[in-house]
């Protein structure tokens, strides 16, 4: 169970920054295209895929093939992307980075409506299909993803998240599919089915409570799953059983659509956000049992509603991205939104949120005066510093509009931190563990996740703002529970740190 470090400290205020702004740069153009099965989806992986040290980007594209865009922009300079080539794929709804095979080469899972793919990367931005012993995907309409190191396998376990059964001739309503986790023993992987299964849009394994083993947060669409279903949080023990009341698990219905997991107001508990139709939902864990308690409206979250456009009916969320955009050392949220389709109870006009974080832990909305108030329907997002400059950028993919990214222009941002936690041998990329970092006002805290959002995710460095701070202290918990030695770093580089015993091999780049 989690123990409160004795290193956290209250958070002092530090000078106020100016506001945060992007500006839209030009790029290919990709669309996320199709019909009902494709109104949810859209997803965005971003990770270094030639290992250039340079985010590359990966879009779903529903009816319209995915598409791979090379980053290829300066230090400091506009963002820039050149077109790879894909395998040809059809009915992509979304895609994640993953080291599957340990060879440091970021792979890809690959979800559609149909059987789901895996892709083998090698290293230069090229893609080959891969199998993995034991597993055959069947013809299902994948929808969410998300991945750990269980112990000391190897390979990893590997969580597919259904949405509404297409075959189900009572459907849609109340016609959710079972979900699917892929377990390893040796070389070779075990299905489990995880029911019952209330039509999800993300899932998340999070070690939230830091006791070493990871649980699998669920959220799902009320929409379909219409009375009966609820969130959902899954020991995987063997077998695997759902939390309830007893562990202290208190029943949330939401319409689902994205998950992101983080302490955002650094008091060394986990939060977790959750996108859905109406108010956005951030839950603060109470430290106690499996408790969380909803602190939307005391924090200014609720976002319920568009701020501009001139549309007063209720908004629809979908991926969510947290990352501190002033570097003033507390995290802020992207929202993307955008009606499902032309639902006539919800918002056509429904502008993406930036809802910056305050002195107080409160947040205001800054999405209009940055620039970044798209009317498009939003799916998938990322925030990720693209051009090396140490300012998080924004890239947001459309349904049936062109694929939108921005550079982060803001003026007199603060001090920054970039670190990228590798290990030898399996997990690579250290899924599962947590970068503490002590900075002027206390411990930032950060753990290691692959999944969650909507459909799509980041694989790549964690960046910290720092505000004013001239020098830091962090260490690297890893997935086994080992802790590095902490070590000393001046803000405003980028390090990638590999794993050394107790202590850390550190690489600037």
């Amino acid at each position: 169970m989690w123990v409160k470090t004795a290193a956290i400290i209250t958070l002092v205020a530090g000078p106020a920054f100016a506001a945060p702004t992007f500006e839209a740069q030009s790029v290919p153009q990709h669309a996320y295209t199709g019909g009902w099965e494709h109104y949810v989806g859209g997803g965005l992986a971003v990770f270094d895929c030639d290992n250039d040290d340079r985010l590359d980007l990966v879009a779903a594209g529903g009816e319209s093939p995915p598409a791979l865009w090379r980053n290829i922009s300066a230090d400091g300079g506009m963002v820039r992307f050149e077109t790879k080539p894909l395998p040809e794929l059809t009915a992509t709804t979304g895609v994640y980075p993953i080291d599957i095979n340990n060879d440091r080469a970021l792979d890809l899972v690959v979800l559609r409506v149909g059987p789901d793919m895996l892709l083998r990367g090698d290293g230069a931005c090229s893609f080959t299909p891969m199998d993995l012993e034991g597993v055959t995907f069947e013809d299902k309409w994948s929808t969410s993803f998300s991945a750990t190191w269980e112990s000391s396998n190897a390979l990893p376990t590997l969580a597919f998240g259904h949405y509404v059964d297409r075959m189900d001739p009572e459907g849609p309503f109340e016609a959710c599919d079972t979900n699917l986790l892929l377990r390893p023993s040796g070389e070779t992987y075990s299905a489990t089915t995880l029911a019952p299964g209330f039509c999800p849009l993300s899932m998340l394994f999070s070690d939230w409570d830091r006791d070493g083993s990871a649980d699998l947060r669920v959220s799902n669409d009320r929409h379909y799953y219409v009375s009966g279903g609820s969130e959902q949080l899954w020991d995987i023990t063997t077998p695997p059983r759902l939390y309830g009341e007893d562990d202290g698990w208190l029943t949330h219905k939401v319409w689902g659509m994205g998950i992101a997991s983080r302490d955002i107001d650094r008091n060394g508990l986990v939060d977790v956000f959750l996108s859905s139709m109406g108010d956005q939902r951030l839950q603060e864990w109470t430290g106690e049992t499996a408790s969380f308690k909803d602190v939307s409206f005391k924090r200014g979250t609720t976002a319920h509603k568009p701020y501009t456009g001139g549309d007063g009916r209720p908004s629809t969320g979908w991926h969510i991205s947290l990352g501190d955009v002033q570097n003033d050392g507390m995290d802020d949220v992207f929202i993307a939104k955008g009606n499902v389709q032309q639902m006539p109870g919800m918002a056509i006009e429904d502008p993406n949120n930036l809802l910056v974080q305050n002195e107080d832990a409160t947040f205001s909305e800054a999405g209009l005066e940055a620039g970044i108030a798209s009317l498009h329907r939003s799916r998938g997002a990322a925030l990720a510093d693209f051009n090396a400059d140490g300012l998080l950028d924004l890239a947001v993919v459309n349904r049936v509009a062109p694929l939108e990214v921005y550079r982060n222009t803001t003026q007199d941002a603060g001090n920054w931190l970039s670190i990228e936690p590798r290990q030898q041998g399996a997990n690579t990329r250290a899924i599962g563990g947590w970068i503490e970092l002590m900075d002027d006002y206390g411990l930032q805290l950060r753990e290691i996740t692959l999944g969650g959002g909507h459909a799509g995710g980041l694989l790549g460095p964690q960046h910290f703002g720092l505000d004013q701070a001239e020098g830091v202290s962090f260490r690297i918990i890893w997935p086994d529970g080992a802790h590095s030695e902490w070590a000393k770093a001046k803000p405003n580089q980028r390090l990638q740190v590999i794993r050394s015993g107790d202590a850390l091999d550190i690489f600037p780049y």
